[in-house]
């Protein structure tokens, strides 16, 4: 009988839930706003947001950044690992994507550090003020052993699942059509984490500009339930 995990992955499972304490759930990536204005007013107009974050903008953007860091770990490259550290905070296009990173990147370090010892991950959060979240998600998947594609397609459903449970609690869409966004953007996320398993740096770069705008937006927005 073969004493490797049934399932090497399992982890993610973890780091990747709703439970984990990174406080996902207080962010909307824009959304909010872009409810508010009704560019998403029911499934379809959500669906279509979504996979264009996926495939021409920050989800993109993230899993090229989450494999630069896996890679970077998997060659214990402290000095590589920094330089994406500081280009993945430098790309945020406004201050409350700023803060969705370093917030939940900076989380994820500290419930990380006990439980799920990372040692470059500790040495990078030593030296730089804040650890980007696709940074910080990179390195300890490469640390524990779990590989890239895997990660990366966690990684993309766990972002996709937040957007669309924001959007769940602000009344544009029930459960029943939650569940079909997600089933709808299986292609979608699959294709992203392929592109992202084989990309370099180089690769960075989007154009869903809407969605950028609606983060800045969100900052002066009167209402609001989610902290971008």
């Amino acid at each position: 009988m073969s004493d490797a995990p049934a399932l090497p992955e399992l982890p993610l499972f973890i780091w990747l839930s709703p439970a984990f304490p990174v406080g996902a759930f207080a962010y909307s990536h824009g959304v909010e706003w872009a409810v508010e204005v009704r560019d998403i007013h029911d499934a379809a107009t959500l669906r279509d947001w979504i996979s264009d974050l996926l495939n021409h903008g920050s989800a993109r953007n993230d899993a090229v950044l989450t494999a630069a860091a896996w890679r970077a770990a998997e060659a214990v490259d402290i000095a590589a690992l920094a330089d994406i550290n500081a280009l993945a905070l430098a790309l945020s296009p406004s201050r409350e994507r700023h803060l969705e990173t370093t917030a939940q990147g900076n989380a994820f370090v500290l419930a990380m550090r006990d439980a799920w010892p990372s040692p470059l991950l500790a040495q990078l959060a030593a030296q730089a003020p804040d650890v980007a979240y696709p940074v910080a998600l990179g390195i300890a998947a490469a640390e524990h052993g779990l590989a890239l594609g895997p990660t990366l397609e966690a990684w993309l459903l766990a972002f996709v699942s937040n957007l669309a449970s924001a959007t769940l609690r602000l009344g544009p869409i029930g459960q029943t059509d939650c569940q079909r966004v997600l089933a709808a953007l299986m292609p979608d996320i699959r294709a992203c984490a392929a592109f992202a398993s084989s990309s370099t740096l180089d690769d960075l770069g989007g154009a869903a500009l809407r969605a950028d705008i609606a983060s800045m937006k969100h900052e002066t927005q009167y209402s609001r339930l989610f902290r971008s």
